[in-house]
Formats: structure tokens, C-alpha cells, sequence
């Protein structure tokens, strides 16, 4: 998502040891009483584990002979690593929940994933949402989740206090954490380097694609041709250097090296921290685990240079994917099939809440959404959106997570993060044989 999920380097071991333990489990069966039994594998956040057991309490409901059995594995590298590893060595469950975009191209989805683009549940997913799970002629997942927006998540009663308003621009957000830090009570940006929420860090870099293509609207392009790079477009080094001014000016939590994904959603409930820069996938989180404080937190774009240019980068959704290796296609091809109907939408959104459209025809939002749901939408629908980097160019390097983290530790400059990132993207571009690189 965000693919937002790589998280620590040098975790391929660790995955084998899951892959080995998880073996046994990750094939489908036919049971003697007729039923067939499907593995399913899922991250284990929250929200995706209630919403992966909403959608199989669903579709077993409305399919009475066929089972389907939920696994979770770690998010970010670590998790990265064993579903790479699992599909290599033919050991995937039947389906499995992952990102959509350049992760998903790293995987050689015409090799190990199963072509659905004849199938007529594909009908139902919205173009944008195909876009981002094809791979040569083919289309390989369903969306599942909803649109996300890179963005900022805030606290309206600190806001409301101070007298603050959604800045529009860089200086005037700022100026806000400024403000905040003057008034003593709060962290005015929440970072969150802890143990497996390395990925937290990248939000400044990636919800800033809309600024870059605003100013450089062939950047996407120039990128993936290795023509133009993060340290040689300003617009583009803009996000480093903004990681890098907010720990310079003292605006961070004390325990930003430790806190976790967790402990941010929670200091941005309650107002000890303000400004959390976060995928809205988190809203739910935060309405199931907050649902108190849930109406306190807001949402804005991250802020370009001018107010007249503002608006939001946005991510597609998660997809399901069907393993080429799996030996009762036909039964994940209704699952998928369920997922990619108004039904699968309305089991995740009683399960879960919604953080933003849906990609499936005929899906609509309840009239309650969440305050920071609703203060995403008008983006959308006034177009001001664009999509992250990584929906529009198949190259993200690996270590993102890992050098955004030393910028905004202080370790080294934005400038040199940009710099270091254009070299890690090289290696996934020379694998995925993109002309001039």
C-alpha cells in the first residue's frame, strides 16, 4: 500500500524459516465430505485481518462447499521477503492479500500469478484500480479496501484550541508546528521508527508525488527512463528536505527512534502528538481502537509551495491474487469473484469502517463515514488528486524506508537521502529490464 511497506533489509533467512513452517498450510485440499478447502494469506494489521475474515465469513456463507482457511504473515520487508519466497519455491497459498503497483511488479506476476482479464468479475474493478495489477496483456488481482490518500493526519481539537487552520502551504503548515511547539503541550509531528513501522517514515517523500507533478508533470516518466532523479528535480527532493527540516526545528516526539505505528495512531487520538503524515487505511484503525477520540482526527494533503496548487496524492488499493501454483483455481476464482462484488464491499465495510472509495462498480460509502474519511473526499471529487509515484512508474527501490529513517533521525541530510535513494532504485529497474537503465 503505501507500499508503502518495506521495512528492514536482510530478512530473506527469516522468511525461509516461515516458509519452511508454514508449508504444510499453504496448499488447498479437497475434503472427503466434498468440501474444498482454500488458503488464504494475509498481513497482520488489524484492519486487513477483520476484513480478510469478514470477506471469508461472506463468501463461505454463500458457498457452503468450499472453506477457506486464513493465514497471516509480518508486514513490510520481512513480509515481502516471504511472499516473494513462498511463490518461488511454489509454496503460496491459493490466494493472498498484497500490494498493487511497482511491489507487485517485483514478484513476475506473469510467472507466478494467474491471469484473470477474462474472467467476468473483472468487468466489475474500475480501470484505475487495473491499471495498477497488470503485467504485459495481463491482469492479475482484485481490489480489495478502499482509495487511499498520503497525507496528513491531525488533531482538530489542538487545532480548535490554538486557533490553527489547514494550511494550504508548506510555510503555513510550518508556521502550525511552530505554534504548537510555542504552546508546550504536544508533539506538533508524530515519526514512528520502532520495530516493524519503519514504512511510517516515508510518508513526507511519497504523499508529496502530487506537488512534484505539479511542478514537473513528466517527472513519473522521466523517472522510470532514468532521466530525471529525485536529487536533480528540486521539486522532488522537496519531501527529504521537509523529513529533514522537522527534526531540525525540534518538532518531533522524544521517542520517535521507538514508537511504533500503534503508539502514532494513538498520540494523534488523544492529541499528545498532532500532525501524524499517514495512509488514511488508518482511519479504521483508529475508529476501532479509539472509536472516542475517532471524530478528533482530521486529515489534509501534505502542502505544496503555492495554496492554489493543493491537492492530494492518493494510492489504489491492496489487490488478491491468485497463485499460479494453486490446485483448485476454479473455487479462488468465485472468491475473487465475491471480493469484486457490491457484497465483498459491504462485508469489509461493517467490518471495518471505510478510508476512501471503493474500486468495484455499484460499491457506495455509508453517510457516516469518519471525520478524516470525509475530509479526504472533496478532493476526489473536485480532481484534485494525483497517483503516488509508484502507480505510475514501476521503480521503487528497496531502502526507502531505511535512509528516510536517518533523515529524519538526523544521520544524514534530505539531500543526501534523495541522492542515496536514486542509487538504490538502479538494481529493481536493471531486474525488471527497463530501457536505459
Amino acid at each position: 500500500m503505501l507500499s508503502t511497506t518495506q521495512r528492514s533489509r536482510a530478512l530473506g533467512f527469516t522468511a525461509m524459516v516461515a516458509v519452511a513452517g508454514l508449508a504444510l498450510t499453504g496448499c488447498s485440499t479437497a475434503a472427503n465430505d466434498g468440501t474444498t478447502k482454500l488458503s488464504f494469506l494475509v498481513d497482520n494489521t488489524d484492519t486487513t485481518v477483520k476484513a480478510a475474515e469478514a470477506l471469508v465469513a461472506g463468501f463461505e456463507k454463500a458457498n457452503p462447499t468450499i472453506k477457506v482457511d486464513l493465514e497471516t504473515r509480518p508486514g513490510g520487508s520481512e513480509g515481502d521477503n516471504l511472499v516473494k519466497t513462498r511463490l518461488q519455491t511454489g509454496e503460496m497459498t491459493d490466494v493472498f492479500w498484497y500490494n498493487s503497483g511497482s511491489l507487485l511488479q517485483a514478484l513476475a506476476p506473469e510467472k507466478t500469478l494467474v491471469d484473470l482479464s477474462g474472467e467476468e468479475f473483472i468487468d466489475n474493478v474500475s480501470d484505475t484500480f487495473i491499471a495498477g495489477v497488470q503485467s504485459g496483456d495481463g491482469v492479475f488481482g482484485v481490489p480489495v479496501g478502499n482509495a487511499m490518500g498520503g497525507g496528513i493526519l491531525y488533531n482538530k481539537v489542538v487545532y480548535a484550541d490554538l486557533g490553527l487552520e489547514v494550511p494550504l502551504t508548506w510555510d503555513e503548515f510550518e508556521a502550525n508546528n511552530q505554534a504548537i511547539l510555542d504552546a508546550g503541550k504536544a508533539a506538533p509531528v508524530i515519526q514512528t521508527y520502532g520495530t516493524e513501522s519503519a514504512w511510517t517514515s516515508q510518508l513526507f517523500v511519497l504523499g508529496d508525488n502530487y506537488n512534484v507533478l505539479e511542478a514537473a508533470p513528466d517527472f513519473a516518466d522521466k523517472f522510470t527512463a532514468n532521466e530525471a532523479h529525485f536529487a536533480d528535480t528540486p521539486a522532488a527532493t522537496a519531501g527529504f528536505e521537509h523529513l529533514q527540516e522537522v527534526f531540525d526545528k525540534g518538532y518531533l516526539n522524544e521517542d520517535y527512534a521507538s514508537a511504533t505505528y500503534a503508539d502514532g495512531l494513538r498520540m494523534v487520538a488523544e492529541g499528545s502528538g498532532v500532525h501524524y503524515p499517514m495512509l488514511t487505511f488508518a482511519v479504521p484503525e483508529i475508529v476501532a481502537n479509539h472509536a472516542d477520540q475517532a471524530d478528533d482526527v482530521g486529515f489534509f494533503a501534505i502542502p505544496g509551495e503555492s495554496a492554489d496548487a493543493n491537492g492530494l496524492t492518493t494510492w489504489l488499493s491492496a489487490g488478491v491474487y491468485l497463485a499460479a501454483t494453486s490446485e483448485h483455481q476454479d473455487a479462488a476464482k468465485k472468491f475473487l469473484a465475491y471480493i469484486a462484488s457490491t457484497e465483498g464491499c459491504d462485508a469489509q465495510t461493517e467490518a471495518v469502517g471505510v478510508s476512501g472509495p471503493y474500486f468495484v462498480d455499484g460499491c457506495e460509502l455509508p453517510a457516516d463515514v469518519p471525520v478524516a474519511t470525509a475530509d479526504m473526499l472533496p478532493y476526489f471529487e473536485s480532481g484534485n488528486t494525483a497517483p503516488a509515484l509508484e502507480f505510475v512508474s514501476p521503480v521503487k527501490g528497496p531502502n526507502l524506508p531505511n535512509i528516510l529513517v536517518e533523515v529524519g533521525s538526523g544521520i544524514r541530510s534530505g539531500a543526501d537521502g534523495a541522492a542515496l535513494y536514486d542509487e538504490d532504485v538502479k538494481k529493481q529497474a536493471q531486474q525488471l529490464g527497463l530501457e536505459g537503465w
